[in-house]
């Protein structure tokens, strides 16, 4: 391994235990569900999400459990 990389992989440990400097501005992904797959996004500091219950509530389990994943387990913030 080139003395480039082992800087970048040293870096990449710095920048993970400075999560304050991760802002997420845009994210897509597919969760599988348990009779289908949604496709659920946040853009422009709001989630999209295409199963049925988002639709009326503009919040369902999809975006909860993300939020959950992205936002008190891992500590980041989204704008």
């Amino acid at each position: 391994m080139d003395s480039g990389m082992i800087g970048k992989i040293q870096k990449s440990k710095q920048y993970a235990n400075e999560r304050e400097r991760i802002q997420i501005n845009s994210l897509s992904v597919t969760f599988q569900g348990r009779n289908n797959g949604h496709q659920v996004s946040f853009q422009n500091g709001k989630w999209i999400c295409d199963c049925d219950f988002f639709q009326t509530r503009e919040r369902c389990s999809h975006t909860m459990a993300l939020e959950r994943i992205l936002i008190q387990d891992a500590d980041l913030t989204l704008d």
